[in-house]
């Protein structure tokens, strides 16, 4: 499609719609509508805008309606793609992304009745209208950051991000250092972490979610400077680096992935991710549009943590026989403390 509409994805769940019956005549219930806007990633950037989706469709399936998506090239398309949904009788609009805080915080109060969703975003004081979906990432990540440090070979791990945005990219990077670090003084090693200080919250960025090449050349200097296992928090742009370590070889380079598991979502470098940190988007986007059908939307915050399974730590499919049985137990021992808050995550 042209113009503003990149792509307008619109699957047409449920033909079965309820349908009331007044002195002989049939009136077919209005069909329930969630509408969706992805970042400029796309809807098939294998990280959190197509795990949206996925979790819209799902919803659509389940609940009966239709889930319809526009995706945006570029920023300039937030403002014109929820525009076009407004006009569209959407029963919730969920926008994908922190970039779009402001474009859907402008929308929202113009538009007191209709719904919204944001992913990655939550405005304070909160919006009546708009429910914010937020992650605790970081913990996932303090659990990958363990595990990585017990597997490395060089004592190196490497991180960096797409655009500093704060937590939605940086939680990530966080936790891998504060995992790592723990480890060091549960093993009483010195494994490093490269591109992300979280006390000076400076480090690596490439400036985008989008080229691949630059996750290929980051990646590049991050192993070239001894890391064996890198992060990139960088939506597709993460791809770049896979590519480069299938070229290498995982004993040179391993990858670990965001939002999704990358092993299923980039079957064809597969063989070089150790593992992925999970943010649910699809299960916290899934619950947003089942409060809006149900009748139970209110405005605020939908966290998702590792108590309530809204993130997580993927299998380590290829490299199951890499990470120890040891570390599997110690592994499932901290997500446990992290739950009871017997461990802290940060400030150790």
């Amino acid at each position: 499609m042209e113009g503003d509409l990149r792509k307008t994805a619109t699957t047409a769940i449920a033909a079965l719609l309820a349908a009331a019956v007044f002195g002989g005549m049939t009136v077919q219930a209005a069909a329930f509508t969630a509408c969706q806007i992805t970042d400029t990633g796309g809807v098939d950037d294998k990280s959190f805008n197509q795990a949206a989706w996925e979790g819209a469709q799902k919803a659509a399936a389940d609940l009966g309606g239709e889930a319809k998506v526009l995706e945006s090239k570029t920023e300039t398309d937030y403002v014109p793609n929820i525009n076009s949904f407004l006009a569209q009788d959407c029963d919730i609009i969920v926008t994908v992304g922190f970039l779009m805080g402001d474009a859907t915080k402008e929308a929202a109060e113009a538009n007191p009745d209709q719904k919204f969703s944001i992913v990655d975003y939550a405005y304070d004081p909160a919006i009546p209208n708009v429910l914010g979906q937020v992650f605790a990432t970081q913990e996932a990540a303090f659990l990958g950051g363990y595990v990585a440090a017990s597997v490395t070979n060089t004592g190196v791990l490497g991180t960096f991000g797409g655009i500093n945005i704060g937590g939605p990219v940086t939680d990530f990077m966080d936790g891998l250092v504060w995992g790592a670090e723990y480890y060091n003084e549960q093993k009483g090693t010195d494994v490093q972490v490269l591109g992300w200080d979280p006390a000076t919250k400076e480090g690596l960025f490439t400036g985008d979610f989008e080229s691949l090449d630059k996750g290929r050349d980051f990646a590049l200097n991050l192993n070239q400077e001894g890391a064996d296992i890198v992060l990139p928090v960088a939506g597709p742009v993460g791809g770049g680096s896979a590519a480069l370590a299938a070229e290498l070889g995982p004993d040179t380079l391993k990858i670990i992935g965001v939002d999704a598991d990358w092993y299923l979502t980039d079957p064809d470098h597969k063989g070089v991710y150790l593992t992925s940190i999970l943010k649910k988007v699809d299960a916290t986007v899934y619950e947003s549009i089942k409060q809006a059908h149900d009748g139970t939307f209110e405005g605020g915050l939908l966290i998702g943590t590792l108590e309530n399974g809204g993130v997580g730590l993927a299998p380590f499919h290829d490299f199951d026989g890499e990470v120890s049985a040891e570390t599997k137990s110690e592994v499932e021992a901290l997500a446990a403390g992290i739950i009871d808050g017997s461990i802290k995550v940060g400030g150790m």
